[in-house]
């Protein structure tokens, strides 16, 4: 933000043909702390079913300005359910309920944007989406609209096109109504995702975020973007274990 670094984050993901894991890492602070700051660890783990990614279990070690959450939440049929005690609830959040969490995913696997049926990832209808989001405290949604396409070049790995998406975020429970975020970021249409393409699999994901805040405009931007094939299994011949 206006040049300065204000954090750092590394995400991976693994995909086979039937399942994936998705995990995240990171940081943010000074600047960033005027809209959110923080650090910590999120992994997801699912299957695919259909082209889509469907989360089983989420862990996640978190501190920010709520203090530390050690948090573990599986999915069932699209239903979110904790399995770590719930805080008791805060009289300056809106209240979850649970309607809230039913169908619904985790923030990392939203992200993971499946590419339509017999479609290019650059094709505007990879963008038509609401993305209904629930972290294990927060509902929200990320409704995305096509922009435009574009291209992008990172320090290290992917260089190309790029599917740009605007992005407006709608808090719907579990946030404080007159936070900073929800104040000046929620419902503003100027914020962007820019997507490429995962080599080897039907997904993309984010690559550049763009949000303009009170004192300049928040740029994440990827340094190393690059996808890497998972090695073949050989199969095991029935009597290889007695030889």
């Amino acid at each position: 933000m206006t040049g300065i670094p204000i954090g750092r984050l590394s995400w991976q993901t693994e995909i086979t043909e039937d399942a994936y894991t998705t995990s995240a890492s990171g940081s943010g602070s000074g600047l960033v702390g005027v809209l959110l700051s923080g650090e910590g660890t999120v992994v997801t783990r699912g299957t695919i079913s259909r082209g889509q990614l469907v989360p089983a279990s989420v862990t996640s070690d978190v501190k920010d300005e709520d203090g530390n959450t050690d948090l573990r939440m599986t999915f069932e049929d699209g239903v979110a359910k904790l399995l770590t005690a719930e805080p008791p609830p805060k009289p300056d959040r809106v209240p979850v309920t649970e309607a809230h969490r039913i169908g619904v995913t985790d923030p990392l696997s939203a992200m993971l944007i499946p590419v339509v049926v017999d479609g290019d990832f650059l094709m505007p209808e990879n963008c038509h989406r609401t993305l209904a989001i629930f972290d294990g405290q927060r509902r929200y949604n990320v409704a995305l609209s096509f922009k435009r396409t574009g291209t992008i070049k990172v320090a290290n790995g992917y260089s190309g096109p790029a599917l740009v998406c605007g992005a407006i975020l709608q808090p719907v429970a579990g946030h404080r109504a007159g936070s900073m975020l929800v104040k000046y970021v929620a419902g503003r249409r100027d914020v962007e995702l820019w997507f490429a393409p995962i080599t080897g699999a039907r997904f993309i994901a984010p690559i550049r975020v763009s949000m303009p805040t009170l004192i300049g405009t928040l740029e994440i931007n990827a340094d190393w973007f690059e996808a890497v094939p998972t090695p073949a299994r050989v199969p095991i011949e029935p009597n290889a274990a007695r030889r």
